[in-house]
């Protein structure tokens, strides 16, 4: 990971190299406008595991944008050795051209709106919040209590997260890491009254907590089936959700963490910001005759295709450490009693998964995705799959053990994927009647389109973890 001095350092390293200067003239360009940012370099089959850290640098063109990354300065290859601070290698192999600037400003002044404007809508809660913060990171609200935390890599951490259920006297706990390569590193200032409510409160800057109501039905029915009654009983479904912003790059990750006074949280990953793209000599689809990989998004632009996965450590001890992991598998019976009209029914078949290798499964079912399951689509033996290996699977259940807390591995960079919980999952260790953990990845396969430029939508996925016969009946009557 880089520390943001170096990070700093590693972008000016090419304004004042000799070789790059006589490129940036080569190219017609102004030196002034340029921008560079430092990438990981990966790994892609290398028999020995470099000592050396070090990154692949990017440069871009501003002159007339301050959306540097439509408008990648491509031919030129940098490798910069990070402990020593120097450029390892340089290539300059080939000329294309820049993207223009034109329609690749994102800021208010300077867009031409297609829409019109919404009126504001304020959103007030006279007698104040219903949560409370205690010592700084404790929440309390409602039936929920949960502690709430900041970590360079992961961003929030959420732990001891509890529901008491008064009635039984237990609690549910759950330990969250969201393992994303420096979330916390890149966390941004929330800007006002837009990246969160109004009536949020903040802890620190980067972190916002807040109440929400958008107009959904919590549970609702209407009864006039009872002689001279109508009944109509509704419940509005106000959440609290914990959010932080990071900005890695060209794209903006928006981590949501939503309680439900129902029991169930609900964790959200927007993505927005701006798309990896490429300087192409081609300016319309007609001119393309191979395949790129990528999407014309503009004259000279290509959007590539690309995937993001997140992978979610969650420590869940249910009323008590020794937990277990059951399947619910949906299945089709047939009838077999033939004075019966029904040809068929279905039923719920149970399975308590005794190994890790049992608990290996395409979709959770207690655990709820917020859509498809997204799978990898790279072959097995591809170099970024073999580093990424956690991705093959949905759902992971490990032993606890304090030393596996990264789906990636500990130390991410330049890895060769023999450090990740695909690797550990081999050993094939007991996890019924265990304290155990259980992983969920998902994420989303991009594929870029005109309306994702100059700047993209916001693009979401979440999943659910919902109580499963904890309570004696529903806690929000």
């Amino acid at each position: 990971m880089l520390t943001l001095q170096e990070q700093t350092a590693t972008d000016e390293l090419p304004l004042s190299y000799l070789p790059f200067i006589s490129s940036i003239k080569k190219r017609g360009l102004k030196l002034k406008e340029v921008a560079c940012q430092g990438y990981p370099v990966g790994w892609y089959g290398e028999k020995r595991k470099s000592t050396n850290r070090m990154v692949k640098v990017i440069c871009y063109y501003l002159d007339g944008t301050i959306n540097l990354y439509m408008r990648p300065i491509e031919g030129i290859t940098i490798i910069v050795l990070i402990d020593q601070m120097t450029i390892a290698s340089y290539i300059d192999r080939l000329i294309v051209p820049v993207p223009k600037a034109n329609g690749t400003d994102y800021m208010g002044s300077k867009l031409q709106r297609s829409s019109h404007e919404s009126n504001s809508i304020k959103i007030v809660q006279p007698d104040g919040p219903s949560f409370t913060l205690d010592d700084g990171n404790t929440v309390r609200w409602g039936d929920w209590k949960f502690h709430v935390a900041y970590d360079m890599r992961a961003g929030i951490i959420i732990s001891l997260a509890s529901m008491f259920d008064a009635e039984k006297e237990n609690f549910v706990v759950a330990y969250f890491d969201a393992g994303e390569f420096g979330f916390g590193l890149c966390a941004v200032e929330l800007e006002p009254s837009k990246d969160c409510p109004e009536n949020a409160k903040k802890m620190p800057n980067v972190i916002c907590i807040f109440e929400r109501y958008a107009g959904d039905i919590m549970w609702r029915h209407t009864e006039d089936a009872i002689p001279g009654k109508k009944i109509r009983k509704v419940r509005p479904e106000v959440s609290l959700v914990v959010r932080m912003v990071s900005t890695v790059g060209n794209y903006d990750y928006i981590t949501d963490y939503e309680f439900k006074q129902s029991g169930t949280i609900k964790v959200m990953v927007g993505l927005t910001g701006l798309l990896e793209v490429r300087g192409s000599i081609y300016t319309h689809n007609d001119q393309i005759k191979a395949e790129v990989y990528s999407t014309l998004i503009a004259e000279n632009t290509l959007g590539a295709y690309h995937d993001h996965f997140f992978t979610y450590h969650l420590d869940l001890d249910v009323d008590g450490h020794e937990n277990s992991f059951v399947k619910n598998n949906l299945k089709t019976r047939r009838v077999i009693n033939k004075s019966s009209p029904r040809k068929s029914y279905w039923t719920v078949v149970s399975e308590t998964a005794e190994t890790e290798s049992d608990a290996k499964i395409q979709l959770g079912y207690c655990l709820i995705p917020g859509g498809s399951a997204t799978s990898p689509l790279l072959s097995d033996n591809d170099y970024p799959q073999i580093r990424g290996g956690f991705t093959k699977y949905n759902v992971w259940v490990t032993p606890y053990n304090k030393s596996e807390k990264w789906a990636g591995g500990l130390y991410t960079d330049q890895s060769h994927g023999d450090d990740t919980l695909a690797i550990w999952s081999l050993r094939d260790r007991e996890i019924k009647n265990k304290d155990i953990v259980l992983w969920y990845t998902f994420g989303v396969h991009h594929v870029p389109k005109q309306e994702d430029f100059p700047i993209m939508p916001t693009l979401s996925t979440s999943f659910e973890l919902k109580p499963t016969n904890f309570f004696q009946h529903n806690p929000v009557l």
